[in-house]
Parts: structure tokens; sequence; C-alpha cells
């Protein structure tokens, strides 16, 4: 029995060995990662502008192409895509402006730029001329223009694709409104518009014979296209944004607000990512489920400061399993710390210029340099841009430098002239000795617009001021303000009902007479209703009063004072706030 038990053992355990082994355990694959690299607002800053942006390790210094290239460069990885949310033109500096910004289009083709969005300063010089920036091509010179086309070398165009789903000309899109490309082995579909307001932050003239469709509206109208054709995502590159109260680098985004947030609300949840811009503020923010959706939003900011590397995580089947995002500043050395007084950061990398980019951009500015550099005049003090909502001593200089040339009788015998404050583009500071250069002024007012007298009543002119609050994107939480010559002084109270709100208006100390006809002094940019000044539109009797550029180097030539602030006065009580819109 003994032996019968040993041979049953061996004989069971020869049988145990002669089972087959399990196959070892495969690990899944591992995600699919696309990149996606964007940047927005970059306003032909070629050189650096002189930003430091705040971060949780401190101030760094940011900005210029050549830096932005290495930047580009050195952070995409194979399956990446550059992409831009508007305004990457226009509203420049001269080393960009003077050539009609073809250093920056060739710049940011050089730097590896795939997909834009227009923004509404693509449309500054009208969709003719941002047909030329796509398509390439010399523009013929126009008269009393100082800019010049094709002067360095032959422009070739844009190497990168306009997007424009909601901008019609007649009944078909400018550019098109979508573009579909297969990055790292996922099928990635962009749709790319501006802000449904476009056509009233820009010249009428410069929008002529185009219509600006709602954001969401349109956007959403185009999921069902890109699915169809395989997109396992959808990204919406938009010139429209928001701002927070944090951080440009603070992940909770605290007090998220702006136009966008309504537009985010009515989009299909298909649309996974929105890459935002126009209000240059930067932000990556994680939006709260909507309809099941959780959607990634961005902003990098402006002028080239920063970069948004975008991941998207998608499962072998190309589902999109997560979103990521992080900002990568721009910053290089040397750079020019003058304005911001902030030391290279260790705490963020630091890049070297881009050779070829460097190169283009010299050129461009030793080309300028002749034209930037020319003195034109001196001032004691500074001039603040400040913004929107406030008090502008640059606006309120070049209103007194309008009136000082539109006075004479032959450039339309002014009384007083208006200026846009969105149409000072920067603080103006003299050098050392006061010098104020060319290149400042063109910084300051890079429009190219003119001067227009019109006639108009104290009535009319009531109309126009009461504008800043309530018409177009102007608003009593956000007024446009519009400031006024030397010789004008008003005042408002915003808790007031509409209409209302202009309390008093005085010229050289005395009320206007509601039916006296006036002589008023804009830019063109404002007398045909632009940045919702309507009111403008129904001036009478024209007179062109020469370049606005021109107004103002003559008005420095004569030694003018700097701008005291009082010519505004808001008589808002304290602690008011405005109804919820």
């Amino acid at each position: 029995m003994r032996r019968l038990a040993a041979v049953l053992s061996l004989a069971f355990l020869a049988s145990c060995s002669s089972l087959p082994t399990p196959p070892p355990t495969v690990p899944p694959p591992p995600p699919l990662e696309v990149q996606i690299l964007a940047i927005n607002d970059f306003h032909g800053n070629l050189e650096p502008p002189g930003l430091a942006y705040e971060g949780s390790k401190g101030k760094v210094p940011v900005g210029g192409a050549a830096y932005l290239a290495t930047a580009l460069r050195e952070v995409r990885t194979p399956a990446s895509i550059t992409v831009a949310a508007g305004d990457l033109i226009s509203a420049s500096p001269l080393v960009s402006s003077l050539y009609y910004d073809e250093p920056t289009v060739r710049a940011l083709s050089d730097s590896g730029l795939a997909l834009a969005a227009v923004g509404n300063h693509e449309f500054d010089r009208g969709p003719a001329e941002l047909k030329r920036m796509q398509a390439g091509g010399c523009r013929e010179k126009q008269a009393r223009e100082t800019r010049q086309s094709c002067a360095l070398e032959a422009f070739t165009g844009a190497g990168f694709q306009y997007l424009a789903a909601n901008v019609l000309e007649g009944s078909n899109n400018l550019f098109p409104s979508t573009a579909i490309r297969d990055i790292g082995g996922v099928r990635i579909g962009f749709i790319g518009m501006t802000l449904k307001e476009t056509g009233t932050l820009v010249s009428p003239d410069g929008v002529k014979g185009l219509a600006f469709l709602d954001e969401a509206g349109t956007a959403n109208a185009l999921v069902p296209y890109l699915k169809q054709n395989g997109a396992k995502a959808i990204v919406l590159l938009i010139h429209q944004g928001g701002a927070t109260d944090g951080k440009f680098d603070d992940p909770s985004c605290p007090g998220l607000s702006g136009d966008i947030m309504p537009i985010l609300a009515k989009l299909d949840p298909a649309i996974d990512l929105v890459v935002s811009g126009h209000t240059h503020q930067a932000y990556i923010c994680q939006r709260p489920p909507n309809n099941g959706a959780r959607r990634l939003l961005t902003s990098a900011g402006r002028y080239g400061a920063l970069v948004t590397d975008i991941r998207l995580s998608f499962a072998p089947d190309g589902t999109l399993i997560d979103q990521r995002a992080e900002f990568v500043p721009v910053q290089g050395e040397p750079i020019d710390n003058a304005r911001v007084q902030a030391p290279l950061n260790p705490a963020y990398r630091v890049f070297a210029a881009d050779p070829g980019v460097a190169s283009l951009v010299q050129r461009y500015k030793a080309a300028a340099s002749v034209i930037a550099d020319r003195p034109v005049g001196k001032l004691s003090a500074p001039l603040e841009k400040g913004s929107i909502s406030g008090e502008s001593q640059a606006s309120e200089f070049i209103a007194d430098g309008q009136l000082f040339v539109a006075r004479n009788p032959a450039k339309g015998a002014a009384d007083f002239g208006f200026m846009n404050n969105g149409g000072a583009r920067t603080d103006l500071i003299p050098g050392p000795d006061g010098t104020v250069t060319y290149g400042q002024i063109f910084a300051l007012q890079p429009f190219a617009n003119n001067l227009v007298t019109i006639s108009l009543t104290g009535a009319q002119v009531k109309a126009v001021l009461e504008q800043q609050f309530d018409s177009g994107t102007n608003t009593v939480a956000r007024p446009n303000l519009i400031m006024p010559s030397a010789n004008v002084r008003f005042s408002f109270d915003k808790s007031r009902p509409a209409g209302q709100r202009i309390v008093s208006i005085l010229l050289d100390g005395r009320p206007i007479d509601p039916t006296r006809t006036y002589r008023v002094t804009v830019n063109n940019f404002l007398a045909s209703g632009g940045d919702g000044f309507t009111a403008l539109a129904a001036g009478t009797n024209p007179v062109d009063g020469g370049l606005d550029l021109d107004a103002t180097e003559a008005y420095l030539k004569s030694s003018p004072p700097v701008p005291q602030k009082g010519r505004v006065i808001d008589l808002t009580p304290a602690g008011w706030t405005p109804p919820a819109s």
C-alpha cells in the first residue's frame, strides 16, 4: 500500500508538471499624448516688450520673438501642433507695424505656428489686407503713409492657416471654419473664430461687407462635421476671453469672469478644449462639468510672453481621457528689463535667442531705427495709458494734440476733441532728458487714423458720452471711457438710469448748450461709429485734419504740458455695484 501511494503521488506530480503555463500578464498600451502649444494677442511684439509676469515663483521678465521661437522648439514634442487665438498683428510696435506686420507673420511662421483664429485686430486694415497676410504679395504704397510693404524682402504670406468660422463675406466664409490634423496617431478637429462684436471694435470701413456670427451657435453647428470626419477631440480657438484675480499660474482661477463665460455655457459638450484670447489675461482653468463635459480653458496673456503647453491624453481607442496644461514663460537672455525692473528669475527656464528669428528682427529693427530714433519733442513726465474704464493721460494728451492741429480753420475749426481710450496702446515714457522719439509715439498710436472734425449739437455730444456706458460692448459694469481735450470736463454717475448718467459737460468752464452746434475732432475710427460710439456717425460737415500721428508730433514740438487728471469725474456713490447682466 505504501508503494502504491508513492507511485500515485509521483504520477500526480508528473501530471501537474504537464499543465500549460499561464501566459504572462500584458500591460495595457500607454495612453497616446498630443501636445498643443498655444499663444494669443502677439500684436507684432518682435522685440521684448518690457513685461514681467508675477507667478508663484516670483516675477519673470518675458517676451521677444526670437526667444519665443526657441521656447516653442525646445518644448515641442514629436506629437505636437502650435496654434494661436487671434490678434497676432496690428496695434503693433513700429518695427513690425512700419512694414504692415510682414516680419511678424514671417517670424511666427518660422517658429512653427500652424493654425490661427482671426481676432478683431486682424481686420484693422480691412479684409483685403488680411487676405494678403495669408496669401502673400506686396501692398501698393498708400498716399501719406510712412509704412512700407516688401521693403526688405518679398512677402510670401503666412506659413500658418487662418481660421474664421463666424466671419462671412457675403454668403461665404472669409477663411476656412475648421481644420483637421492627425497628430501622434490621433485626429484632432479645430474651430477658429473671432468675437461676434468685432464689427464694433474695428473701423466700419474695415469690416464693410462682413458679418460676424454668434460664437457658440457657429461652433456647435460645426461639431457634427468634425465628428463625421473622425475627430477624437475638438478644440475651439476663439478670440474672446476672461480674467481672474490670481497670478498667471494660479490653478484655482480665482474670480474667473468675462465674456467667454456665457459662450462656454452654451458650447456643445463635444468641444473639449477652449484656447482663448482678447483680454490679454493669462489663465489655465478647469471648468466644472457642463452637460457632462469637463473642459479646459486657457489664455496665454499677451505679446508672446507665455506659451501654454497643453497635453491631451487618449486611450488606445481614441477616447479622450485626460487634459492638462502649464505655462512656459518666455524668459530670454539677454533681455531689456529697464521698464519692468525684474532680473532674470532662476526659478524659470531661460531660453537663448533663435538665430534665424533674431536675425530677422535685427534686420527690420535696423531698417526702422532711422525713423524710430528720430526725436520729435520733449515731455516733462511720463504719460500713463491707464485702463479702458478709467482716466487716461495718454488719451488726453492725444486729444490735446488733435485739437492743437484742428483748431486751424483749414483743418476743421475745432472747438474741442475726443480720443478713445482703446486707441492709446502704451504708456509713453520719455528719455532721461525728456526726449520723445517717433518710435514711441508710433507705438502709442499705431493705427494710422486720420483726424476728422465734425459738427454735433450739444445734445448729440451728450448722447456720445452716454454711450460710454450703454452701447455695443460698453456697459456700466465695464465702461469704455472717451477722453476729452483740456478745455472740456465732464462728470458721470453710473448708478443713474440709462441716458441720464452724464451729470455735466463743461466747455471752457461753462455748460455746453444742447441746441448749439460744436465742431468736434476725433479720429476716423470714432467718426464712423467705432468702439460703440455710433452717435458720432451722425456728425455733419466733416473736414480731414491729416494723420493722427502727425498731429501728435506737431503738438510735441510746441513743448506741451503733461495732462493732469481731473477732466473726467466719477460721481458714482461709493459701494454702488452694477446690476447683474
